[in-house]
């Protein structure tokens, strides 16, 4: 993983397109999430920040062309307070306080054509059904935002992981097929 770029605000993009501005909010609870957010902000470009869900701003800044938020899917969804509490409660030592679903529900209305991405981790062994990333992305065109890409998910083997073989590679170039969509 790439040096943090400040233990509270996350980590700075990759070597990908340049001149994408762009924000990647992440929730992760194992780490998985937050691998593939460091990914994807590394095929968007040095201009690529991610940030954990705990230091994600209420507004967003202004001049961004992507918002790009990831989660772990719990019980079919996004996490809830319960869920994150059951993840602890297996050993999870990084739990946030709050999850996507909240972080969502503080943002306002954007400014017109803020374009939007969403992805999600989920258990691929054992199989299970739901995507956060599909929520989120519902939530956020509900408020206005303009879906840039369909909901994407990456595998993890359980439910602590590790992710599936390939998909870090998947989720760089993911990014770099959002910075062409931009471009």
């Amino acid at each position: 993983m790439p040096p943090a770029k400040s233990a509270s605000r996350g980590y700075a993009g990759g070597q990908g397109v340049v001149g994408v501005k762009a924000l990647i909010v992440v929730e992760s609870i194992w780490g998985n999430t937050e691998a593939i957010a460091v990914a994807i902000g590394a095929g968007l470009g040095a201009g690529a920040e991610v940030v954990r869900i705990d230091a994600a701003p209420d507004v967003l800044p202004a001049g961004l062309d992507l918002l790009v938020v990831g989660g772990p899917t719990h019980a079919f969804s996004m996490s809830r307070v319960d869920t994150r509490k059951a993840a602890k409660d297996q050993g999870a030592t990084r739990v946030p306080r709050l999850g996507i679903r909240e972080w969502i529900g503080k943002l306002g209305t954007p400014p017109r054509g803020t374009r939007v991405a969403t992805f999600d981790t989920r258990s691929v062994a054992p199989r299970l059904p739901g995507s956060a990333a599909k929520k989120a992305m519902k939530r956020l065109v509900k408020l206005g935002y303009e879906p840039l890409a369909a909901a994407e998910s990456f595998g993890v083997y359980g439910y602590s992981g590790p992710l599936e073989e390939g998909e870090v590679a998947r989720a760089e170039q993911w990014g770099r097929t959002l910075a062409g969509r931009l471009a």
